[in-house]
């Protein structure tokens, strides 16, 4: 082997190493994530509740992220929620088996399933709340997270707490099919409606991004919607719309700040605002002490029978 060959050679393995990109579980372990400006420390983005000083992207959370967020840290108490004895009715397999899949999901974001549910105070009222964490199999909703809103919507109505659910993922799990249909959008809807009977507010917020049968369910039943800032909700993807109604789509077309415009959402709110603004609402829904400047008892009624009329 002469030196130009052993050269060619080297060079290729130059080349290799430099085309090599760090794997998806590096990327997630690392101390790094970027945003507008390029690399951002994920301590500093935490700081500033994962939301960019730079461009005011709102970064997606964990179930224990979001919960510190909203309460603060320290201040909830988690709730443990069932789970079903057979997670995979189907004995699903493509690439790689349902089992692993979920295996391999729980150990990466520490959670039984993609749902989890804590209990708290907003401004001195006691609150029920359920979160999202899509990067357990993009949030999607099979038996475990059926079950794990249904026993946060009992909790709710045994304790007699307003119900908040900040909603994100992908819509039901295939892996479990038609089942994930019943559970995920039919039975959490009959017990949302149980919340509704004994007269318990039920807030939904749309946090990025929230798509398919969550949005055409239980995300779109709540009494009054809000929605993160910037967050995309949709049922179907855009490509998919576009071709249906084969014409040109706004730019911010099945953005949450779309959605106000043309009716589905109620309020669009910065994640720092959160907190200050469902206390607000609970204050008047409750008729609990609130900041709303009120002229008296009688307009606090008055106010109170138009949210609930409109809610309706």
């Amino acid at each position: 082997m002469n030196w130009i060959t052993k050269a060619l050679k080297f060079g290729e393995k130059i080349k290799k190493i430099l085309k090599k990109r760090p794997t998806k579980e590096e990327i997630d372990n690392s101390d790094w994530t970027n945003c507008c400006t390029g690399p951002i420390l994920k301590k500093d983005l935490e700081e500033n509740l994962f939301v960019c000083n730079a461009c005011g992207k709102h970064h997606r959370m964990s179930c224990i992220q979001r919960f510190d967020t909203f309460f603060g840290k320290n201040n909830y108490e988690l709730i443990k929620t069932p789970l079903p004895s057979e997670e995979d009715p189907l004995s699903w397999n493509d690439t790689k088996s349902y089992k692993d899949r979920l295996k391999d999901a729980k150990k990466k974001t520490e959670q039984a399933c993609a749902i989890m549910v804590a209990k708290g105070n907003i401004k001195n009222i006691e609150v029920t709340v359920a979160a999202s964490n899509f990067s357990f199999l993009g949030g999607s909703i099979s038996l475990a997270e059926s079950e794990a809103l249904i026993y946060a919507i009992k909790h709710s109505l045994d304790n007699k707490t307003p119900f908040i659910n900040f909603c994100s993922g992908g819509g039901m799990r295939m892996m479990a099919s038609a089942i994930s249909l019943t559970k995920g959008m039919a039975a959490t809807t009959i017990a949302i409606n149980e919340l509704k009977k004994n007269k318990l507010p039920y807030i939904v917020c749309v946090v990025d991004p929230c798509a398919g049968g969550i949005s055409a369910s239980y995300a779109m039943t709540g009494d009054i919607i809000m929605g993160e800032v910037g967050a995309l909700c949709a049922f179907a993807g855009r490509r998919v719309v576009q071709a249906t109604v084969k014409e040109e789509l706004p730019d911010d077309f099945q953005s949450v700040e779309f959605l106000q415009k043309h009716g589905f959402i109620d309020k669009v709110v910065h994640r720092k605002e959160l907190g200050h603004e469902i206390g607000n609402l609970l204050s008047i829904l409750l008729k609990k002490n609130t900041e709303v400047n009120l002229n008296s008892e009688n307009e606090t009624s008055d106010n109170f029978e138009k949210i609930t009329k409109a809610a309706s």
